[in-house]
């Protein structure tokens, strides 16, 4: 029997008091509902992974850290990868940069959605982080969506319900994992 593919998502926030997991698990169930494959969640606040301190850059390799090793297994486990993280002041958090520069070969060619959110939806977020991603070689998928919230959830906390509030995203979530399939198994039959 064939395994199932398995999609990461990669939450791009650990701070304190973040909504990320539960747009994470909004993104995880509609991918669950939509395709055959096993979506896992990373949490990279569960990813300790100091700047800079492997001797060598990714590329070049070899990774002495324990938690490198770690994490490159883990990357590589994966069938494919969605990012899903905040737009802070027009970027994305410098944990999911340096979660990306610790490694290399890795993301090689892995097909990847970017999912962004923030008072504006995080457009400037996933350009930024579709550059870093072309980088290093990953292939990513011409949707992103871009989730707007309203200013009480980001200012206030306000409660918020995916499924009733995210509603005018689901079209184009449900078209970048349409994507995603298409290339996943554009991978698996070659």
């Amino acid at each position: 029997m064939e395994r199932k593919k398995t999609v990461l998502l990669v939450m791009g926030s650990s701070r304190a008091g973040r909504i990320c997991p539960k747009i994470t698990a909004w993104v995880a169930g509609i991918g669950r509902a939509f395709t055959d494959f096993v979506y896992e969640v990373v949490d990279l606040a569960d990813w300790p992974l100091p700047m800079d301190d492997e001797p060598a850059i990714p590329a070049l390799g070899p990774y002495t850290q324990a938690h490198t090793r770690a994490w490159s297994d883990k990357i590589r486990s994966a069938d494919a990868v969605i990012f899903v993280t905040p737009q802070y002041n027009w970027g994305y958090p410098a944990g999911l940069k340096n979660a990306i520069d610790h490694l290399y070969r890795e993301w090689h060619d892995k097909p990847a959605v970017i999912v962004t959110y923030g008072g504006h939806g995080g457009g400037k977020c996933a350009e930024q982080l579709r550059q870093v991603a072309g980088a290093v070689k990953m292939r990513v998928m011409a949707t992103a969506p871009g989730i707007t919230l309203a200013e009480a959830v980001i200012r206030q906390g306000a409660p918020f319900d995916p499924d009733r509030d995210f509603t005018q995203h689901m079209e184009s979530l449900q078209n970048a994992l349409a994507e995603l399939a298409d290339q996943i198994n554009a991978v698996n039959a070659s």
